[in-house]
This record gives C-alpha cells, sequence and structure tokens, in this order.
C-alpha cells in the first residue's frame, strides 16, 4: 500500500508539471551546474520579482511530463542538472534574468525552452532575451506613430511662419 501511494505523490508531480508546461507562456530549462547557494539565491530572487518560478526537477519526471504534455522535442536537453522556469505572466521574462544572470555567471548554461508552446534551441532563447523589453518595444511603435505627425505638424508651422514674414 505505501508503493501505491508513492506512486501516486508521483503521478501528482507529474500532473503539477505538466500543467505547467501547458499553461506557461514560456518555460526555460538550464543547467546550475556550478552555482553557489548564495548565486541559486540571487537568480531566485531575481525570477520572483519578475512573477517567473523556479525549481529544480529530476529529468525523468520532466520527461514524463514533456510526454503527457506533447513536448517531447525537449527530452533532448534534459541532460545533467536541469533546473527549469515557468512564466505565465511574461514570454520573455525568464529568457532575459536567465540570459542576463548566466552572462555574469558563466556556471549558468541555458539548454533550450518552449515558448508559446514552441520548443526552441539555447541560442533562440538568447535571440529572445536580447529583443527589448515589452515597454521598449511599444515606445519604439509609438515614435513611430507619432513621426508623421510631428512632421505635419512642423510642416504647418513652417508655413505659417513663412506667411507672417511674407505679410
Amino acid at each position: 500500500m505505501a508503493n501505491a501511494k508513492v506512486i501516486q505523490a508521483k503521478q501528482d508531480a507529474v500532473d503539477v508539471v505538466t500543467a505547467k508546461l501547458q499553461n506557461s507562456l514560456s518555460t526555460v530549462v538550464a543547467d546550475y551546474r556550478g552555482l553557489n547557494v548564495s548565486q541559486v539565491t540571487e537568480l531566485r530572487k531575481q525570477l520572483r520579482e519578475a512573477g517567473v518560478e523556479f525549481q529544480v526537477l529530476k529529468n525523468t519526471l520532466l520527461r514524463r511530463a514533456t510526454a503527457a504534455a506533447e513536448l517531447s522535442e525537449l527530452d533532448a536537453v534534459l541532460t545533467g542538472p536541469t533546473a527549469i522556469a515557468f512564466s505565465t505572466t511574461d514570454a520573455v521574462a525568464p529568457a532575459k534574468i536567465l540570459n542576463d544572470f548566466a552572462k555574469k555567471n558563466d556556471a549558468l548554461k541555458l539548454k533550450g525552452g518552449v515558448v508559446e508552446g514552441r520548443v526552441i534551441d539555447a541560442d533562440q532563447l538568447k535571440a529572445l532575451a536580447e529583443l527589448p523589453s515589452r515597454d521598449g518595444l511599444l515606445s519604439m511603435l509609438l515614435s513611430v506613430l507619432q513621426a508623421p505627425m510631428r512632421n505635419f505638424a512642423l510642416a504647418v508651422k513652417a508655413v505659417a511662419e513663412k506667411e507672417e514674414q511674407s505679410a
């Protein structure tokens, strides 16, 4: 009977991770080997502040969860010590935070991940992390949208000033 309880507990854990994989906008898998406790604590703090959940999970549990979530392509990166970050609010935050942290700490290596249901490799994760933030992109869009109106207003002002001088 105790064995059945253990099996059920493991299945429940797989179900929880499967749900996280299916419901998150982005998931990042990293190798944390070589980080000391204070570095991992700092990383967890940065991720928590951004609303990202960070866990260290066994690869066998993750493989069962990826199979259930139909993300078996991710199994290729599930080797060695594996930490995984889930975000349900921001697709870029986990990649950006982990990539920035990896630049300062060589021990952290990005392995791959899932962004909006699509499995991506470490290079694609790094490219995603280098994108400007959502706010940065919105401000760029706003400036592009304002440029024609600003130019029109300047042209009207120049015409008005020219007519004042000629009158």
